[in-house]
Order: structure tokens, then sequence, then C-alpha cells
């Protein structure tokens, strides 16, 4: 039975839909959780950046790969060839994602390396609109209103030398990448199940990296068992309870409440950093997480009453 108008005239979205949906966005918090993992790992993790990037998404299709080879192996036999380039595709903007704002940290401030890769949301409202969607007006205010948190926390710190410019440009680049990223899988995940899109999206940008680390001389062996112990740590808490989650709920959220909802890996890496390993949080950092949580609100608020 079709689901009745409201008195707005807009259809009454159907029970078993509600529920579907609070439980993506419950599953998103936990993904973003996991993510938020992410920078205070990499940060008390005694390794290269860019080899602790290739081990994490390796560990992740390892761990992937019993479950994907002994429950979905006749889905992933059965991909055809689009889908399949599509799932490598966003492997390898997740492989540039790393790889570009990674180094960056190293060429411009902290501040301004996490302010323009955050930009994704903003990346990703504007491709969906050249691609024809019309995105409601709140998508775009609650978009502004989650970076302007991003933006309390970790200010604005401006610099033109040319080394501070070419970071800029890198974090820049990996914003633009991790929206490429959200976007094609949300389109793959419409046809193919989480495990076997992450298995061929994590393999691809995994051996992406191993390339990069080899032709750039990082360490990916000789590593201390309480490395190897934080390396396999930020597998299970960023990869598999985050990356795994996003690319679980993508398809029911959406791609502009996902990215969105990502911004807020900022606030609670801050927060896990400074309980973990004592770091002063900043004063903002309270404030910051409000804000964020009223952008998405409001996206989410705009998403679901987007203009067909």
């Amino acid at each position: 039975m079709p689901a009745a108008p409201t008195r707005s005239g807009r259809t009454a979205a159907a029970p078993g839909a509600v529920s579907a949906h609070r439980i993506d966005l419950l599953l998103l918090a936990v993904a973003v959780s996991g993510i938020s993992f992410s920078a205070p790992l990499i940060a008390a993790t005694a390794a290269p950046a860019l080899a602790i990037a290739f081990w994490r998404n390796a560990m992740g299709a390892g761990a992937l790969a019993p479950l994907a080879l002994l429950r979905h192996r006749s889905e992933l036999r059965g991909m055809g060839r689009r889908e399949l380039l599509l799932s490598a595709a966003a492997g390898a903007l997740l492989a540039l994602h790393f790889g570009l704002w990674l180094p960056s940290l190293r060429l411009t401030s902290v501040a301004s390396s996490i302010a323009l890769v955050t930009t994704t949301p903003i990346w990703t409202t504007v491709v969906l609109r050249l691609r024809g969607h019309r995105p409601a007006p709140l998508v775009w205010a609650g978009t502004a209103v989650a970076f302007l948190g991003v933006l309390v926390l970790t200010g604005v710190d401006l610099s033109l030398s040319p080394s501070a410019l070419a970071g800029d440009a890198l974090a820049l680049g990996g914003g633009m990448a991790a929206a490429g990223y959200v976007l094609i899988g949300s389109a793959v995940r419409r046809t193919v199940t989480t495990t076997a899109y992450s298995s061929v999206c994590y393999t691809t940008t995994a051996a992406l990296l191993l390339v990069v680390c080899l032709v750039s001389g990082s360490a990916l062996t000789g590593y201390s068992g309480e490395t190897w112990l934080k390396l396999g740590l930020l597998t299970v808490c960023a990869q598999l309870l985050g990356h795994t989650l996003i690319n679980r709920v993508v398809r029911g959220l959406g791609p502009s409440v996902t990215s969105t909802a990502i911004l807020l890996e900022t606030p609670g890496a801050a927060l896990i950093a400074a309980v973990w390993l004592g770091q002063t949080p900043p004063l903002a950092g309270c404030a910051a997480l409000l804000v964020i949580l009223a952008g998405l609100a409001l996206v989410i608020r705009g998403d679901r009453e987007r203009v067909p």
C-alpha cells in the first residue's frame, strides 16, 4: 500500500523507510567516531604517513577478504564491467585523497590543511548540481554552516609562501578527491553490497599506495610491535568501522549528508587527542561541534525535502 500524502502535499515516508533512515544515521555516527581516531592514531604511530595509509587499506581489504570470498563470491564474479571499473575508480580517488592530503601536512599549517581538505561536502554539492540534481537551499546552507564550524575550530591561517601554497593546493585536491570517492560510492552501492564494493575499493587503494610507497622510499616494514598494534587499531577503527560503514550508509543517506557528517571528524579527533594524547583541546572545540551538528541537521532536512 503506498504511503498517504501529508497535509503539505508530500508523501509521508513508510514506517520501514523511517526505521532504515534512523539505523543509517546511527551507523553514520559510529562511522564518524571510527574515523575520528584516524588523526590521533596516525600522530602516535611511528611509521611514514603514506605507509600508514597503505597498511590500513591493505589490512582492511585482508579483513574483508574471507567474508567476500565465502559469502559474496558469486556477487564478485557477477559484478559487471561498469561496477568493477567504478569501484576501482573510487579506490583510486581514495588513494589520491591520502596521497595528496598527507604530504600537505608537511608543507602548510595543520589548520590550513584540515580546513581545505574538509571542503569535501562543498565539492559534493557542486558536482551534484552540475550533474543535473537540484540540492535544496537548506543543503547549501547546511554545508556552509558545517564548514564554518570547521573554520571555528581550525582558525584561518593564511600564508603566501611557495611551500604553504603548494601544501594548500594539495589539501584542496585531497578534499576534491574525497568528494569523488563518496559520489562514486553512492552510485555503485545502488547495485553492489558494501562488502563487495569495499573489497574492490580497498584493494585498489592499497595497490596504488604500495606503488607510491615503493617509489618514494617509504619504509613498509621494520616497525616495533607497538607500531603494528596501532596500525591494527587504525584499521579496525578508521577503516572497518569508519570507511566501511560510510560505504554502507551512503546508499540510503546520499552523498550530501554523508560527506557533511564527515566534518565531525575534526572536533572528534580533537577530543580524542585531548583524552588519549593529553593534548589541550581548543576552546572553540565545543562551539565548533555544535555548529557542525547544526549544519548537518540542515543538510539532512534539506536532503529529505530535496527537489527531484
